[in-house]
C-alpha cells in the first residue's frame, strides 16, 4: 500500500472517529433544500444557457429550424470542414453539399480511431442542455452515437433544440435516468476541452475537441 493511500485512509478514520460503529449512511438525514425544479420562464432559461455556454469559450448561435441547414453550412465553411463525422440519426438535410459525411456504423463497420482523428470534425445532436452551468449533455442516444465520435475529432458542431434545455442540474439528472438505466455513457460538455499541465499552463484539446460550436434551434 502506498504511503499516500495510507495517509488518506488515516485522515478519513480521524475525521469519522466519532461515528458510532452501528450507524449506516441511511441513518443520517441530509438536508436537500436546493431547488430541483425551474420556476423561470423557458425563454429566460434558454437565454441563460446561451450566455453560459459562451462563457466557456464556445461559439453559440440561436437559429430557427428553417435556418438550421444554412447555419450548419456556414459554420462548416468558416471551419473549412470537408470530411465530417456524422452521428447516426443526423438528418441528411443537415449535411451541406460538397461535404463528405463519414457515418459511423454504415455497412456494419464502425469508424476507426484513425478515421475519427483524421476528420475535420463531428456533427451531432445531444440529449439536453443545462442553463445553470452552460453544459451540453450527450447520452449516446439518437443523433449522438458512441462517445468516441464526439471526443476524438478536434471540432464539434452540436445542435440542441430549445425544448431540450433545462435550467437546473437536478432536472437534467431526472431526464437522463432512462439512458443511465440502459447502460449508456453520459458525457457532460462545458466548453472546449481544456486542462492545465504540470506548470499550470492551459492546454486545450487533450481530452476532447479544442473547438465547440453550439447551434440552439427553435422548432
Amino acid at each position: 500500500m502506498s504511503q499516500a493511500r495510507e495517509e488518506i485512509l488515516r485522515r478519513i478514520r480521524l475525521a469519522t472517529r466519532d461515528v458510532p460503529q452501528e450507524e449506516s449512511p441511511e441513518d443520517v438525514s441530509v438536508e436537500r433544500s436546493y431547488r430541483v425544479e425551474s420556476v423561470s420562464p423557458h425563454e429566460e432559461v434558454v437565454g441563460r444557457f446561451v450566455e453560459n455556454v459562451s462563457e466557456y469559450r464556445a461559439s453559440v448561435r440561436r437559429v430557427g429550424e428553417e435556418e438550421l441547414p444554412e447555419a450548419i453550412r456556414e459554420a462548416l465553411a468558416r471551419r473549412g470542414a470537408r470530411r465530417l463525422v456524422v452521428a447516426p440519426g443526423v438528418p441528411d438535410g443537415w449535411i451541406p453539399e460538397g461535404v463528405e459525411a463519414l457515418r459511423d456504423g454504415e455497412g456494419g463497420r464502425p469508424l476507426t480511431s484513425e478515421e475519427l482523428d483524421a476528420s475535420d470534425g463531428v456533427l451531432s445532436g445531444c440529449a439536453l442542455g443545462i442553463a445553470q452551468s452552460g453544459t451540453v449533455v450527450l447520452d449516446g442516444g439518437r443523433m449522438q452515437g458512441r462517445r468516441a465520435l464526439t471526443l476524438l475529432p478536434d471540432y464539434h458542431l452540436c445542435v440542441i433544440y430549445e425544448d431540450q434545455i433545462v435550467e437546473l442540474v437536478p432536472e437534467a439528472v431526472r431526464r437522463l435516468e432512462g439512458g443511465v438505466r440502459e447502460g449508456r455513457s453520459i458525457v457532460f460538455v462545458s466548453g472546449p476541452s481544456a486542462t492545465s499541465d504540470i506548470e499550470l499552463d492551459r492546454v486545450e484539446g487533450v481530452h476532447g475537441p479544442r473547438t465547440l460550436e453550439v447551434l440552439v434551434c427553435r422548432r
